[in-house]
C-alpha cells in the first residue's frame, strides 16, 4: 500500500467522521436535519430505532435499489457501500453519544447557530471524503446509478433526490406522528448552504488537500 493510498484512506474516513459530527449537531439543534439524513432520522422518530442503526438500514435499502435498477450490470464491489454504510452508522451513533453531553438549548438563536455550524462540519467532511475517491456512500451510489441509466446530469438527480427524501420524510412524519419531525429550518439551511460552503472551502484548501492525496503531483507531471 503506497503512502498516497494511505493518505486517501485517512482523508476518506476522516471526512465521513466529520460529516457525522455535523449530522449529530443538526439533530441536537432540533431544527431539522440535512436532506441526506432526513429519512434515517424519520425512522428514529417514528419507530424508535437508534439513528446509527437506521442509517445502516437506509444504506442497505439504497444498495438494494441499485441492484434492482442495474440487475446484471451491478458491480459486486459496489456491495462495499453496505460496509461503508455500517461504518458511517457507527460513526453517527458515536457522535450522537458525544453530543448528548451538550446541554439542551431552548434559545432559538443558539439553535440556529448550531444548525449553521453543523453545515460547516458536513461541508468539511464532503471536502475530504469525495476527492479521496474510495467508495461512494449509498446515497451518492443510487444517484449515480439513476444518472447513468436515465442519462440525466448527476447534479439534477441530486436535487431531485434531496427534495424527494425531504418530502417523503415530511409526509411520513405528518401522517404518523403529527409533526414535521426531521424537516425544519435546519433542513433548509443545510440545503442552501452546504454546497456553497464546500465550494468556498475547496477554493481555499484544495491545493493542499490534493498534494496530500497525491493528485497535485499527478497533474503537474502530466503537464510536464
Amino acid at each position: 500500500m503506497n503512502s498516497y493510498f494511505k493518505n486517501r484512506l485517512v482523508a476518506y474516513f476522516l471526512g465521513l467522521f466529520i460529516m457525522t459530527i455535523g449530522i449529530s449537531l443538526s439533530v441536537k439543534s432540533n431544527l431539522g436535519v440535512s436532506p441526506v439524513s432526513s429519512i434515517p432520522y424519520t425512522i428514529t422518530l417514528i419507530w424508535g430505532i437508534e439513528m446509527g442503526k437506521a442509517t445502516i438500514l437506509f444504506h442497505i435499502v439504497l444498495v438494494a435499489l441499485q441492484i434492482l435498477i442495474l440487475r446484471r450490470n451491478f458491480k459486486i464491489k459496489s456491495l462495499l457501500q453496505i460496509a461503508i454504510g455500517i461504518v458511517f452508522g457507527y460513526f453517527t451513533t458515536f457522535c450522537n453519544y458525544l453530543v448528548e453531553f451538550m446541554p439542551d438549548v431552548d434559545n432559538i438563536a443558539i439553535r440556529i447557530v448550531m444548525a449553521l455550524i453543523s453545515t460547516v462540519f458536513i461541508a468539511v467532511g464532503i471536502f475530504f471524503y469525495m476527492p479521496a475517491d474510495i467508495m461512494p456512500l449509498a446515497g451518492e451510489g443510487i444517484m449515480q446509478t439513476v444518472s447513468n441509466v436515465s442519462h440525466i446530469e448527476f447534479s439534477k438527480i441530486k436535487v431531485t433526490f434531496d427534495v424527494s427524501m425531504v418530502l417523503i420524510s415530511l409526509i411520513t412524519c405528518l401522517c404518523l406522528i403529527g409533526s414535521i419531525g426531521s424537516v425544519g429550518i435546519g433542513t433548509i439551511i443545510a440545503a442552501l448552504l452546504t454546497g456553497v460552503e464546500v465550494g468556498f472551502i475547496t477554493k481555499l484548501f484544495a491545493d493542499r488537500r490534493d498534494i496530500f492525496l497525491g493528485k497535485k503531483e499527478v497533474k503537474e507531471e502530466a503537464a510536464a
